[in-house]
């Protein structure tokens, strides 16, 4: 459209000036991520002050007690007619790679194939708000259309950004007369779901893919149980749930946390996540992969996929590395993603002496290839709360090609690795733990492939994306047939 240009640059001019405004102690931050995104600021996009600094904690939890202030008005709920959904999320492809878009772009060709017409909308102001340069309404990803809601202006009070969600999304609901509105993780995303719901009689799925309270609680050893934060975000997370029609989630840890709410159980549903099909096929040949990333071709690999968070427990298996080494039992690391502990994750190897090759993130489509190199995947999650509840979607990649998981013995990966079978569990935040683990699979060749092939079975029998997003008939309460 012609406007796109002139949008981009009053909203992302309007962006700087409301972060200056909110915090003038990101004008430091801003400058340096604003120059790394030139020719000459290559060096500069590894500093520390390109990461965005979170906001301050008391406009957060102002913003939660102004949402929960705002009454639940009162909804007329329509029957289900036609198999149009429309779906509100966070962020998505093809700007954002993660967990999340991969689960949002897959469950919508998934339910293509079943003969539904999916739609997905980004938040208010995405990909503008990342400080992206993109104006585009749409952007059609595999033939799947990505909406997008970009308003002149960034809104500051959270109330008008639901309400002005709503106003744009309106237009497409006028258009497309979904048959269900199916609004992903967080509270954001449900109240403008909610709302639309609201206005024109739509029925509201909510899935719950997180614990956004328990994510920030692992983030930071100072934050506890009781900060306002923690005890506001649960509060509207568990309100949004209740308001909702219908409430989705990925397992049956999270599935008994969201019933322990008082939501529920007959409106709870469980759809975990999946591969696409094509992660079942045979691995590509890794040697060529390994040469490139200085991987001897006799070294044994261990290592994953991941955005590097504390919770995700790479110190620990770093730690494990390293104890291997001391023991005549080296491994060598591959860690492929990228977060806010990298820099300190690099370090770490460095000062213990342990083979650790870090990637950065990789292309969707090239995630078999990393995969290839390995002999063992790890997920060395901590026992904290978050990953005691949230079934992650990597280790399932992993194991639909074949390779054995070794993963914390937590309640929500004890899902989906059983002992012996399709993987291994050992103790979290233990190194030596990890080490004995490690050393016992990746030196047991025949071992691995035995486990690699149940894990791939069991992939290929339950956990395709085909087969778990048939769950979503039962909470849109659509009648079951075939897909043609």
């Amino acid at each position: 459209m012609a406007d796109e240009p002139v949008k981009k640059t009053v909203y992302l001019a309007g962006l700087a000036w409301r972060q200056l405004r909110d915090d003038p102690g990101r004008a430091s931050r801003l400058a340096v991520r604003l120059a790394a995104r030139t020719p000459l600021g290559a060096r500069l996009r590894r500093s520390r002050l390109v990461v965005p600094r979170p906001r301050d904690a008391g406009r957060e939890t102002r913003d939660l007690r102004l949402l929960l202030d705002e009454p639940a008005p009162p909804r007329t709920r329509r029957a289900v007619q036609g198999t149009t959904v429309l779906q509100f999320v966070t962020n998505a492809l093809p700007r954002t790679n993660a967990g999340y878009t991969v689960r949002t772009h897959r469950i919508a060709l998934a339910q293509r194939e079943m003969g539904l017409d999916p739609h997905v909308v980004t938040r208010l102001g995405y990909p503008l708000s990342q400080g992206v340069a993109d104006a585009r309404a749409r952007v059609d990803v595999d033939g799947v259309p990505y909406h997008r809601l970009l308003p002149w202006f960034p809104q500051t009070d959270p109330r008008d950004t639901v309400a002005k969600s709503a106003d744009l999304a309106g237009r497409l609901v006028e258009e497309l007369r979904p048959s269900v509105l199916h609004a992903v993780s967080n509270h954001l995303n449900a109240a403008v779901a909610l709302e639309l719901g609201r206005r024109h009689g739509v029925p509201v799925v909510y899935e719950v893919r997180g614990f956004l309270e328990d994510s920030w609680l692992s983030r930071d050893p100072a934050h506890r149980e009781d900060d306002e934060f923690y005890r506001l975000t649960r509060e509207l997370e568990t309100r949004r749930m209740a308001e909702a029609d219908a409430v989705v989630t990925l397992g049956e840890a999270m599935r008994a946390e969201i019933a322990s709410r008082g939501v529920p159980e007959e409106k709870i549903f469980t759809v975990p996540n999946g591969v696409d099909e094509a992660f079942l096929a045979p691995l590509p040949d890794g040697s060529g992969l390994r040469e490139r990333l200085g991987i001897d071709r006799g070294a044994t690999v261990a290592g994953l996929t991941s955005s590097f968070y504390g919770y995700e427990g790479i110190d620990t298996l770093i730690d494990a590395a390293a104890l291997l080494r001391d023991r005549g039992a080296p491994v060598t690391l591959l860690l492929v993603g990228d977060g806010p502990e990298r820099g300190a994750l690099e370090r770490r190897a460095a000062e213990r002496g342990v083979h650790a090759v870090f990637t950065g993130r990789v292309p969707m489509e090239s995630v078999r290839q990393y995969h290839a190199v390995l002999d063992v995947f790890a997920v060395p999650r901590r026992a904290d709360r978050v990953c005691q509840l949230v079934t992650p979607l990597k280790p399932i990649e992993a194991m639909a090609g074949g390779i054995p998981v070794i993963a914390s013995d937590v309640k929500a990966l004890r899902e989906i690795v059983e002992p012996g079978v399709t993987g291994a569990l050992t103790v979290p935040e233990d190194p030596e733990a990890w080490a004995n683990c490690l050393e016992d699979l990746a030196y047991s060749p025949e071992r691995r492939q035995k486990i690699g092939r149940s894990a791939r079975e069991w992939v290929a029998a339950e956990r395709t994306w085909r087969a778990v997003t048939a769950g979503y008939r039962a909470a849109y309460r659509f009648p079951t047939r075939q897909s043609t």
